[in-house]
């Protein structure tokens, strides 16, 4: 019966991201964590001991939600702890409201640039208003790529390890990287702590992910090349599903971006530097959602034996 307990809610809470995306209309615990997170950034990132306030911070936030989400499931009823379960777990499932998103991109881009940098202004944290079409799509597939582990893999990856409070433990460490782990002036001490954390949280998720774009893409051989270019993205993790991506579609990412008026220069993943198109976009999409299913199984898997 554990198994049962613990595969179900997944299955069904997979379901609804597959069907419904992220609920609009819906009260979101991300949302909540990003009202968490602001009070504490206003209130501690002032004076002195910065980073010793960021650390406690982040410690008191992603510890407090995982044993406060225990302690709430370990007291409800069976029926409710189920259905709560598959909320929750819906909740962290981000996989299909971004592939929506990125279809969205290169439809608008096919209708004109304009139209193409606004959309992908929507998930993407850089300034988009020069970018070109090419640089446009490419933008939109890296963030595919990226959420895929970001959004999918990793969510999974420690509900299998530590269940739903572990899950949501997760998405807690995601939203203080993406709220306050930049180097900037303003956090390069409060959120340096942050940006680590998430760091070590992805670490296996992230070469998890980009094993599995590679085994389901069918090109084993590509393996290779994701060791290849994995390490040279900024990030420690972000690199491997988009050298994965890149060695799917033959194609390069990387080169200069433009974040809060200054460009970062990011070294290239692959040496193709050929035009995307909305071909492309479909195979990262089929790639994508044959990464999760098998995800999905592994997950399964492991509790049923």
């Amino acid at each position: 019966m554990v198994g049962l307990n613990d595969f179900l809610p997944l299955l069904l809470a997979w379901i609804l991201d597959l069907c419904l995306g992220d609920p609009v209309r819906l009260p979101h615990p991300v949302v909540a964590f990003g009202k968490l997170i602001s009070k504490g950034e206003h209130a501690l990132n002032r004076g002195t001991y910065r980073k010793l306030k960021g650390v406690l911070l982040d410690m008191v936030l992603v510890v407090g939600t995982y044993t406060l989400t225990a302690f709430m499931l370990g007291c409800l009823p069976t029926v409710i702890g189920f259905l709560v379960n598959t909320l929750l777990i819906f909740y962290c499932l981000a996989g299909t409201t971004l592939i929506r998103e990125v279809k969205e991109v290169f439809r608008a881009v096919d209708r004109s640039l304009d139209e193409g940098r606004k959309q992908v202004a929507r998930i993407v944290g850089r300034d988009t208003s020069k970018l070109s079409a090419q640089e446009v799509r490419a933008a939109a597939l890296e963030t595919l790529a990226e959420n895929l582990s970001d959004g999918v893999i990793a969510p999974l990856f420690w509900y299998a390890l530590l269940g739903v409070p572990g899950m949501l433990a997760y998405k807690m460490v995601n939203t203080l990287d993406s709220m306050i782990g930049y180097r900037n002036d303003r956090y390069k001490d409060f959120g340096c702590f942050a940006a680590r954390l998430d760091d070590v949280a992805n670490y296996i998720p992230a070469r998890l992910t980009a094993f599995l774009m590679v085994l389901a893409s069918g090109k084993l051989s590509l393996l290779g090349f994701v060791w290849k270019y994995g390490d040279q993205h900024a990030s420690p993790n972000s690199g491997y599903p988009e050298a994965a991506l890149a060695g799917i579609l033959n194609c390069r990412f990387g080169g200069p971006h433009n974040y809060f008026g200054q460009e970062v220069w990011k070294p290239f993943i692959g040496h193709n530097n050929r035009l995307l198109t909305s071909e492309d976009m479909k195979v990262a999409v089929r790639i994508n959602r044959l990464a999760e299913v098998m995800m999905i199984g592994v997950v399964v898997v492991k509790f049923l034996c």
